[in-house]
């Protein structure tokens, strides 16, 4: 080996040693997990709640704990409907709700759940958004209203129950003067019914009804009404409802804090939201099917809501969002949207996706008792 050789290896060696050293401080200032506070509108019992937990399990496993999402349940920090202002202003990181609680900020926000959406289901709404401009008119709007929020709808909801009732409903008339809950447009359209309606969480209303201050009322589903108790105050359920037959839930982050996440974070959280919506449809599917059962087994009765009281909703509907689109040009914008997307893909639909009563009846039904001989 030459004397240069020697040398030039004493430098290379020299060089390389010096880059460990200064690499070794860089590796001991490496921050720790990103840390995050978020509350759902909900109760800890309540599915709801679960589902909320299933995401941020799913952000904490894909980023390998880098980053911690912690999940309180309703009125933790803040009550059920004062998530948005808490997200916004940094009390919490993040939160997890519907769109329709925050109605009272922009009417137009309840036109993501809160209706017929057209004839739409709940999965449908979440394509439009999507696909069909509402990611991007969702912006707009919270915008409008200086929310400082990154919101990702998801997780689409089946076709609501009308409610629990003292007795059936079997006209549009029975519901005069009943002390009724609901949210969003909804309250509109029972109102002009002649309930009297009260827009409480959810949490509240088994023990409102249970003291009477409530007559009758309208949550979500088979599982959350089974948890939170709607069977030891009522036996009667009505099934299918236009009010909220579209609805999804909300993942909402605080901007600020999701645009300072690394690139590769915000990615893995939008993709987690996607697998989080998919996930939750198949739960729902097992729970509430379950405890649609379990229901029966308490003694609840399940009623279909009569077809006249289906088309009264829709006319009261139409009524009730022609007055909130009156002077708000968000809400037209919104509405005629949904309109040109579900003109083509309800129809698609409707044309293309064959009826599932009759292979039901086909291997489940039991057949007709034969007549008793005289």
């Amino acid at each position: 080996m030459t004397d240069k050789t020697r040398v030039t290896r004493r430098n290379f060696l020299a060089g390389a040693a010096g880059a460990s050293t200064l690499a070794f401080p860089m590796i001991a200032k490496a921050q720790g997990p990103i840390a995050m506070r978020w509350q759902s509108t909900w109760p800890s019992k309540d599915i709801f709640h679960e589902y909320a937990l299933d995401f941020a399990k799913k952000v904490n496993d894909m980023t390998g704990g880098d980053l911690k999402i912690e999940v309180l349940p309703a009125g933790a920090v803040v009550p059920a409907f004062g998530l948005l202002d808490a997200v916004s202003k940094g009390t919490l990181d993040g939160g997890h709700g519907v769109l329709v609680y925050h109605y009272g900020k922009q009417n137009a926000l309840a036109l993501w759940g809160s209706g017929p959406a057209f004839g739409m289901d709940a999965n449908m709404m979440l394509a439009w958004h999507k696909y069909g401009g509402g990611k991007e008119l969702l912006s707009k709007l919270y915008g409008s209203i200086n929310a400082n929020v990154v919101s990702f709808p998801y997780g689409p909801m089946p076709t609501q129950p009308l409610g629990w009732f003292k007795k059936p409903i079997t006209k549009a008339a029975d519901f005069k003067g009943l002390k009724f809950r609901t949210v969003g447009i909804s309250i509109d359209v029972f109102t002009a019914l002649g309930a009297a309606v009260n827009a409480l969480p959810g949490g509240e209303i088994v023990p409102a009804m249970d003291r009477g201050l409530l007559d009758a009322a309208e949550f979500n589903n088979a599982s959350s009404d089974n948890l939170l108790g709607f069977s030891d105050v009522s036996k009667v359920c009505m099934l299918q409802s236009y009010h909220q037959n579209a609805e999804q839930f909300e993942i909402m982050f605080n901007k600020t804090k999701f645009d300072a996440l690394p690139g590769k974070m915000r990615a893995i959280i939008e993709n987690a939201v996607e697998a989080a919506s998919a996930d939750m449809s198949w739960k729902a599917v097992d729970r509430y099917s379950k405890d649609y059962q379990d229901l029966q087994k308490k003694g609840v009765k399940f009623y279909k809501t009569p077809d006249p009281v289906l088309q009264q909703q829709l006319t009261g509907y139409d009524a009730a969002a022609a007055k909130k689109a009156d002077g708000n040009a968000l809400f037209k914008e919104i509405e005629a949207s949904q309109k040109q997307f579900a003109e083509r893909a309800v129809k698609w639909e409707l044309d293309t996706v064959v009826g599932r009563r009759m292979a039901y009846n086909h291997y489940f039904a039991k057949p007709a008792a034969a007549p008793k001989k005289g």
